[in-house]
């Protein structure tokens, strides 16, 4: 990989990091404080719905674009890149809905489960799997 190459994937990596580290200003998140506790008997937070969907949906959108930008940089093909959107994308489908249920529900289904639905909800965690499964895509096909 070419420096530049190199330098824009640890930027966007940075990216990554940085909007994990201004997620309590950035973000409408009254269950930031709630898990951070890592209490399961902690009070349930007062939350407004539609502004947490809202802010859900900005900080999963801004996790897609800066891990495509980096799935780009890394193999450079667009079909991957937009096959690796498709699945945060589906990923994001099945664990969003899951998780507005967690809260619906009081967390009754268990605190664990919805703290690790939160997690693929609002961390980019799918694009640890989807580096390492493209990259070994990559290598069979230099094999094939």
């Amino acid at each position: 990989m070419k420096p530049l190459r190199i330098l824009l994937v640890i930027l966007g990596i940075f990216g990554l990091i940085g909007v994990r580290m201004v997620e309590g200003s950035l973000f409408y998140d009254p269950f930031l404080n709630y898990f951070h506790a890592a209490d399961k008997n902690a009070q349930f937070p007062d939350f407004e719905w539609a502004k947490l969907i809202i802010n859900y949906i900005f900080r999963f959108s801004l996790n897609l674009i800066l891990s495509a930008f980096v799935v780009h940089l890394v193999f450079k093909n667009k079909e991957w890149t937009m096959q690796a959107v498709v699945l945060m994308l589906l990923v994001f489908a099945i664990t969003f809905p899951i998780y507005l249920y967690c809260i619906y529900t009081g967390f009754e289904v268990g605190y664990l489960f919805s703290f690790y639905m939160r997690r693929f909800v609002i961390q980019p965690l799918i694009l640890l799997l989807i580096i390492p499964l493209f990259y070994y895509r990559k290598q069979q096909l230099r094999k094939g």
